[in-house]
């Protein structure tokens, strides 16, 4: 009878721990209950810190008080079990775990312990010392997950700002292959918010990265999960990592996938726009991949040295203004400005302060899509560096954006560009896209303006996107080509 007694309640001990484990039981209080309906003692556990982290229902107010001395004892590692009197209850002090100081289970009755229930306790206060010690390490993992996170974000914000020797020096110990790396391709991964976090996880190596690669959730599109992967250790290892991508979008009906073309580390932003544009058209392709096939970026097409003078003149103020100034604007021609806030872990009304010094220095108003069109071009042209000083000594003398604009080469980009437009439903997207810009890239304001619904806008634009080969609803890179070479087969735009 005294084995079935004792197995009986090991087994009842078992699936207690099965509910604690599971979630079913909240905390330590309810398993602690459970003990005293077996053993008729009140309980409390007495964290490592001295805090009293747990009692059952009815424990004796005010009692731990007066056993301090006591459970020092078995706390510091002096005794492993003690038991000792609290007026006229009887109290029974054992340690939990290893390692001094321990945290304490402490019975309090009005008779002393049984052997057998002393050994029911025993056991129930390691399966408590046993799970503690698991969520402790599940918390520590969780801590990890968090910095690893925060640290690749950063690292991925760094290659963006066109810095890969600050992107190494935010690394510790060996630095990560893909920052080694001499070409990298973006991925850009559309998939369900609640996913992101799990895919990065899932793939993730013991040093907190992916291989020759590193995948970062975007912090302004809640569904993109933006992959880059090195190209340097040949196409055949890259192309193995970009295949278990491609095979989570065969997989999964609502992702989708756009890939970059290679690019320098440096240019990361170049390869994460090119993505952008793919993810656009892949949205509309049967398998939901596509790389991109774009034309050369209008900045490399412009003239020089007379672009690199018009960009320097038409940036030069910003040289007067906080970096931290010029870094929100070069975001926030491309980005919400919500998403600026987001992307540097600032208030949003911090962003909108340097953005109107910065307008203020420009003369521009950035709500104007032609301004912040031109503003993006001559910080692409400008390139990633600090803001250069105007003219100098043997400069070439900065002409205006309307003659760099008229460069045959240029010209050319723009037909090429808009010549998916010239069939009979393409001259329609055509008219829709000229009155969307018109608008301020306002679908509500456009579909008055042609009499349609917003929806039918969004729809046309979407149809656009396809033959286009841009982003226009996301990526402002790929607004600002449409503006453009709008201007440019039109003439020059009322603004900007």
């Amino acid at each position: 009878m005294q084995v079935q007694w004792q197995a009986g309640r090991q087994d009842a001990l078992l699936r207690e721990l099965r509910r604690y484990v599971a979630g079913e039981a909240a905390d330590v209080r309810q398993l602690l209950n459970w003990l005293h309906r077996q053993i008729g003692a009140h309980l409390a556990l007495v964290a490592d810190t001295g805090a009293v982290e747990a009692t059952s229902d009815g424990f004796p107010p005010g009692l731990i008080a007066g056993i301090r001395a006591p459970l020092g004892r078995v706390s510091d590692g002096r005794l492993a079990a003690l038991a000792t009197r609290a007026g006229p209850k009887q109290v029974h002090l054992e340690a939990l775990g290893p390692h001094a100081p321990r945290p304490v289970l402490v019975a309090v009755g009005d008779t002393p312990l049984s052997r057998d229930a002393a050994a029911l306790a025993s056991h129930t206060g390691s399966v408590i010392a046993l799970v503690r010690r698991a969520r402790e390490a599940d918390r520590t993992a969780h801590s990890y997950q968090q910095k690893a996170r925060q640290l690749r974000f950063a690292v991925f914000t760094a290659l963006m700002a066109g810095d890969p020797a600050l992107a190494r020096r935010m690394t510790t110990g060996a630095v990560p292959q893909v920052l080694d790396a001499r070409q990298v391709r973006i991925y850009l991964l559309h998939c369900a918010p609640g996913d992101r976090d799990r895919l990065a996880q899932t793939y993730q190596d013991p040093a907190g990265y992916h291989g020759a690669g590193l995948m970062v959730p975007c912090p302004v599109h809640p569904a993109h999960l933006i992959c880059t992967i090195a190209e340097d250790d040949g196409t055949a290892a890259a192309d193995e990592r970009g295949a278990v991508l491609r095979q989570l979008v065969r997989d999964q009906p609502h992702y989708a996938l756009g890939i970059s073309g290679p690019h320098p580390l440096g240019a990361t932003a170049a390869a994460y726009a090119e993505a952008g544009h793919a993810l656009a058209v892949a949205r509309n392709l049967p398998g939901r991949v596509a790389d991109y096939r774009g034309r050369l970026p209008l900045a490399r097409l412009l003239p020089r040295p007379e672009a690199t003078a018009w960009a320097a003149a038409f940036v030069h103020p910003l040289a007067f203004a906080p970096k931290l100034t010029s870094d929100i604007v070069r975001l926030a021609v491309s980005v919400s400005r919500s998403g600026v806030a987001r992307l540097l872990g600032i208030s949003r009304n911090t962003v909108g302060t340097h953005i109107h010094r910065a307008e203020t220095l420009l003369g521009l108003d950035l709500a104007d899509v032609h301004a912040r069109a031109a503003l993006d071009l001559a910080l692409t042209v400008n390139g990633p560096g600090p803001v250069p000083a105007a003219g100098g000594a043997g400069a070439v003398s900065a002409p205006g954006l309307d003659e760099l604009l008229n460069a045959p080469p240029v010209v050319a980009w723009a037909a090429d560009l808009l010549r998916p437009l010239g069939d009979r439903r393409g001259s329609d997207l055509l008219a829709t896209l000229r009155a969307w810009i018109a608008a301020g890239t306002d679908a509500r304001a456009t579909g008055r303006a042609l009499g349609i619904s917003r929806n039918t806008v969004r729809a046309r634009l979407r149809a656009a996107e396809a033959l286009l080969n841009r982003d226009l609803l996301t990526l402002a890179s790929g607004v600002h080509d449409v503006v453009h070479a709008l201007r440019i087969t039109a003439g020059p735009a009322p603004r900007g």
